[in-house]
């Protein structure tokens, strides 16, 4: 079996979120943490106890809960989901959803920015003679991982209209994924058609499809490149974090 790793790592600093969400992290190495190591003893031990002066590594990390690969929760578009019922938060989402059959869409020949329609997704299945069934997890690679940790990302890659969206939904999938940084159309293209139309449906229109039907995504994956169409497996389980909108994950593929 073979294991693809569709995760990206997080790191310090990295310009790919807007600056409020840029990950920070504090790197303590075994010298920088001796002295506090020994308070865990009660005093009764001295640095010098310790193998040549040695503590533990660890690290101090400021993140959101949409810092770097992670799952998102109905709660993270909306409320209420499914018509009207509340929302669930990430640690309600059925763990079945997170393990299942991937399928990938390629649609990284589209240019930035472009919006996926129903009809682009229907024709790419027919193309591939796959037919969705429950419990598909369906990534879309846009390339948008190839302009990761460069201000680039933000603006890279194709997203989902919420008409597409619906159509996967309705064919019995329950997680999506991408390789950008929204499953959405990058937000500044969407601001750029919002402001010349005023059509204030276009605003988040994938995402918002959970107020009518419950569905999950992962963003900012990498490797889809890597994937076949379909016959692989998908594992997305987030970290249980008390009603929280999304957690993060480490996303992988198995492949016979």
């Amino acid at each position: 079996m073979k294991i693809i790793d569709l995760s990206i790592a997080v790191e310090d600093g990295l310009p790919s979120d807007p600056k409020p969400q840029i990950p920070r992290i504090e790197y303590l190495n075994h010298k920088d943490t001796a002295q506090s190591m020994t308070t865990y003893f009660n005093d009764n031990i001295t640095v010098d106890d310790l193998p040549e002066g040695n503590g533990w590594a660890i690290e101090n990390i400021q993140l959101t809960t949409h810092s770097g690969t992670h799952l998102d929760a109905p709660y993270h578009y909306y409320p209420t989901m499914n018509g009207g019922e509340r929302a669930w938060t990430i640690d309600e989402i059925p763990l079945e959803w997170c393990l299942g059959d991937g399928v990938k869409m390629d649609f990284s020949s589209k240019p930035d920015g472009y919006k996926i329609t129903a009809e682009d997704v229907e024709m790419y299945f027919k193309e591939i003679d796959y037919q969705l069934k429950e419990g598909d997890i369906v990534l879309l690679q846009t390339g948008a991982d190839k302009q990761w940790g460069k201000p680039e990302y933000l603006l890279a890659g194709a997203g989902m209209s919420a008409e597409a969206t619906l159509w996967l939904i309705e064919h019995g999938v329950h997680v999506v994924g991408t390789d950008g940084w929204s499953w959405d159309v990058p937000l500044p293209f969407e601001a750029e058609r919002f402001a010349e139309s005023r059509d204030v449906d276009i605003i988040w229109e994938a995402h918002r499809v959970g107020r009518i039907k419950a569905y999950c995504h992962i963003e900012k994956m990498t490797n889809l490149d890597q994937l076949p169409a379909f016959g692989f497996k998908v594992s997305c389980l987030p970290v249980k974090i008390k009603a929280a909108s999304a957690g993060w994950c480490r996303a992988v593929a198995f492949i016979e």
